[in-house]
């Protein structure tokens, strides 16, 4: 690394040169990668539980003897707009503490929120108490994904990062499936009284995020944001430990590094220049974003909280039998970007995201029809919601891994938190409250308009990202969009003329 102007481990308006972001991208995968993917991207997987296991256990909670005089419609209602309300605020506020404190220390203490707030949730003994609590587990899930899949892309060479991004997202439907099944034993009468049963899932939540925690600690900070924050030092001592590990698992010599980056130093940048940079230099991959993020929001916070009282409302299904159902789609919802991730990174971001979106969105208006008709029973719907969402969960994905790659370093986290909370706020708390209120109502056609006001967005948001989607496979991130801190640009002001602004 070649310093002018200060020291490597100094911040301020020194320019430093530094191979840091090459040497990371041309690493050949290994142990070190997958400290990374499990001590990050296991936190998807209690996301799964978190919202499978309230949507399972809504029915019986609204039952006489659960121990909360609350109803359903408020559980899949107002509890899931408040979960998600969180999660938007959360991202927020941690989004910004991430790019100026680190991703390391921020997806610390975000687990440590979850993880006291899902406790807590656990003990509820009133409605009041069950709803701020759902709000707290949001937050912290919120913050999560700021931190995490900033830290996932910085640190995941440029050949994998879309495939092993989409696999993480995808893992949440590992937790679905957790959260199904786990939700039919602790929904057992036989097994657990009423108002235990479902105090233990929440609990088992705990359980798992204690593990994640202490797994975490190996997961280093991410040295891009090291190097740019005036921690130069620190940035290539963890590079070099990372080679040398790597090299002694492989026996190899790793090739040299693609290039080099000179940037200016500096600890933060302020709102005024996120937003500028976002909406003006990068203003094509904000509609991109938005597009994307309000899409998928909708359809999977409204689906996800409501499918267990659709198949109660108007198939007759036991509540103690709705998690067999959730956890066929929430293995076709893995399935998506296990067996689709691969082809984001050969095939291309625009083709990928754009057909993912588009074939849900016109599945789904199928499944609409015949829902329509009366042709489906719930096993059929449940085959058909397998189907669309195998798709639509590799195409969800990517919306995270959109805005999390094509836009500048230092925004990075407050990116993804803006356009989490932004698109998730119109879809994930209207979503909700909207689908439980159609079909609460018991009408057919009411449940078809809210299947069809999802599939419309979806196939709206493929629509923008076939005339918007970056062409980001096998490119730096930082040749998709140039640091603001660039040593060519010291105002800070992108790069709009430059390969970083191009979509």
């Amino acid at each position: 690394m070649a310093v002018t102007d200060a020291g490597a481990g100094s911040a301020g308006s020194g320019a430093v040169t530094t191979a840091v972001p090459a040497r990371l991208d041309r690493l050949p995968w290994s142990r070190w990668h997958w400290t990374i993917v499990i001590g990050l991207g296991t936190v998807w997987i209690l996301d799964g539980l978190e919202v499978t296991v309230v949507g399972n256990i809504a029915g019986r909670l609204s039952e006489p003897g659960s121990g909360l005089p609350i109803s359903a419609a408020q559980v899949t209602g107002i509890a899931a707009a408040l979960y998600v309300a969180g999660a938007c605020v959360g991202a927020l506020v941690f989004g910004r503490l991430t790019d100026i404190f680190g991703r390391r220390k921020l997806f610390m203490v975000t687990l440590a929120v979850y993880l006291a707030a899902t406790a807590m949730t656990a003990v509820s003994f009133s409605v009041w108490w069950f709803l701020l609590f759902r709000f707290l587990t949001g937050f912290g899930i919120g913050g999560e994904y700021a931190a995490i899949n900033s830290a996932i892309d910085e640190l995941i060479p440029s050949k994998y990062r879309g495939r092993v991004d989409l696999i993480i997202n995808g893992s949440f439907w590992l937790g679905a499936i957790a959260g199904s099944l786990l939700s039919i034993v602790a929904l057992n009468t036989d097994l657990f009284a009423m108002n235990v049963g479902w105090r233990l899932t929440f609990l088992l939540g705990v359980v798992l995020g204690l593990v994640i925690l202490l797994v975490r600690r190996n997961v280093p900070e991410s040295p891009r944001w090291l190097f740019i924050h005036g921690k130069g030092e620190e940035a290539e001592r963890l590079v070099t430990d990372a080679e040398r590990q790597i090299k002694e698992e492989t026996g190899k010599e790793l090739p040299p590094p693609a290039g080099e980056i000179t940037i200016h130093q500096r600890k933060s940048i302020g709102f005024l220049e996120i937003g500028r940079t976002v909406f003006s230099t990068y203003r094509r991959r904000a509609i991109l974003g938005l597009s994307l993020f309000i899409g998928q929001a909708f359809l999977y916070n409204a689906i996800t909280f409501g499918f267990g009282a659709i198949l109660t409302k108007f198939f007759d299904v036991s509540t103690s039998s709705t998690g067999y159902y959730f956890a066929v789609i929430a293995a076709g919802n893995f399935m998506g970007p296990l067996l689709l991730g691969k082809l984001f990174d050969t095939v291309g971001r625009r083709i990928m995201i754009s057909s993912t979106y588009l074939l849900s969105g016109i599945l789904l208006f199928g499944t609409a029809w015949l829902f329509d008709r009366g042709s489906l029973s719930a096993t059929t719907l449940t085959a058909c919601w397998c189907v669309v969402l195998f798709f639509a969960s590799a195409g969800a994905s990517s919306a995270y891994l959109t805005v999390s790659e094509i836009f500048p370093m230092e925004t990075r986290a407050m990116a993804i938190a803006f356009f989490y909370a932004i698109g998730t706020a119109a879809g994930g708390i209207s979503g909700p409250l909207i689908f439980a209120e159609l079909t609460e109502t018991g009408v057919v056609g009411d449940t078809v308009l809210a299947f069809q006001i999802g599939a419309g967005l979806m196939c709206a948001a493929g629509l923008v990202a076939a005339a918007l989607a970056v062409k980001a496979e096998g490119r730096s991130l930082e040749d998709i969009a140039s640091p603001l801190s660039t040593a060519a640009d010291p105002a800070g002001k992108g790069d709009p003329a430059g390969k970083g602004a191009k979509a």
